[in-house]
């Protein structure tokens, strides 16, 4: 991290901390997005969701058997589980 202004850092910084938030955020908007697709477009969003599960260390059965069933539902009762405490 010795190439980045100390400004950058800390923004890198923050990220890193917060990325369980992130990737939440990005999986509801998932959700949203597959209610919605159809098609090519929908397997396509499926993968981005297999790919944000797996950063977030989601256990790789259940993950494969969401992907297997690639039912919106079953998603939202994922990330419902996967809310933060906050």
């Amino acid at each position: 991290m010795a190439d980045f202004s100390p400004y950058q850092q800390k923004i890198i910084r923050r990220y890193y901390d917060n990325f369980d938030q992130v990737g939440y955020q990005r999986l509801s908007e998932l959700v949203t997005e597959i209610y919605l697709a159809e098609g090519k477009k929908r397997d396509r969003l499926w993968g981005q969701v297999s790919d944000m599960l797996a950063k977030l260390k989601f256990p790789q059965a259940r993950l494969d058997h969401l992907l297997e069933k690639k039912d919106p539902a079953h998603l939202a009762l994922v990330l419902k589980e996967l809310e933060p405490k906050s």
